[in-house]
C-alpha cells in the first residue's frame, strides 16, 4: 500500500498487515509516485505484474483485474476505461514498465496521470458500468452509497 509513513493511512495499513510503499526520495507527490514505490517493491519481490486500485474506489467490479489480466498481453499495463473515459490508476502493471515510468517522473516532474501514461504502451479495457469506478471523497460521499445500498 502506498502512503505517507507517519500517516493514519500509513499506521492503519501497518496494523492490518499491508505492506507499505511510501513514495521514494526525490519524487514529487501524486498518484503515479505511489505506483513507482509499488512497481519498486514488486520488482524487489520478484513479481511480474501489479494490481493498482485507488483508496477511494470500493465499488470496483469483481471481474476487473481478471479483464485486465486477459487483455494487456504485450503491452506495459492494462487499465480500466469507462464511458466516462480512461480510470488510468485501475490498472495492472508490468513491473518491466517501471523504467518508462520513472522516465516520465525523472527530475521530480508528476505531470497528470494521462499525460504519463500516453507516452508508454498502455491497453485500454472497456467497462461498461462507471458507477463501478465512482470516487468516494467525502463522509458525504460515503452516506450517499449507504442510502442507495439495501
Amino acid at each position: 500500500m502506498n502512503a505517507p509513513p507517519n500517516s493514519e493511512t500509513a499506521a492503519l495499513a501497518q496494523r492490518l498487515g499491508f505492506v507499505l510503499a511510501p513514495d521514494l526520495p526525490g519524487d514529487a507527490p501524486g498518484p503515479l509516485a505511489g505506483v513507482k514505490a509499488a512497481l519498486t517493491w514488486a520488482a524487489s519481490e520478484g513479481a511480474e505484474f501489479l494490481a493498482t486500485a485507488p483508496c477511494d474506489t470500493p465499488l470496483l467490479p469483481d471481474d476487473l483485474y481478471p479483464n485486465l489480466g486477459a487483455e494487456i498481453g504485450d503491452a506495459a499495463a492494462a487499465i480500466a476505461e469507462t464511458p466516462d473515459g480512461p480510470q488510468a490508476l485501475c490498472g495492472l502493471w508490468r513491473v518491466a514498465a517501471l523504467p518508462a515510468l520513472a522516465e516520465a517522473l525523472a527530475g521530480g516532474r508528476h505531470p497528470p496521470v494521462r499525460e504519463a501514461l500516453a507516452g508508454m504502451n498502455m491497453r485500454r479495457v472497456l467497462f461498461a458500468e462507471a458507477g463501478a469506478f465512482a470516487n468516494l471523497n467525502t463522509p458525504d460521499d460515503l452516506a450517499a452509497l449507504a442510502a442507495r445500498r439495501p
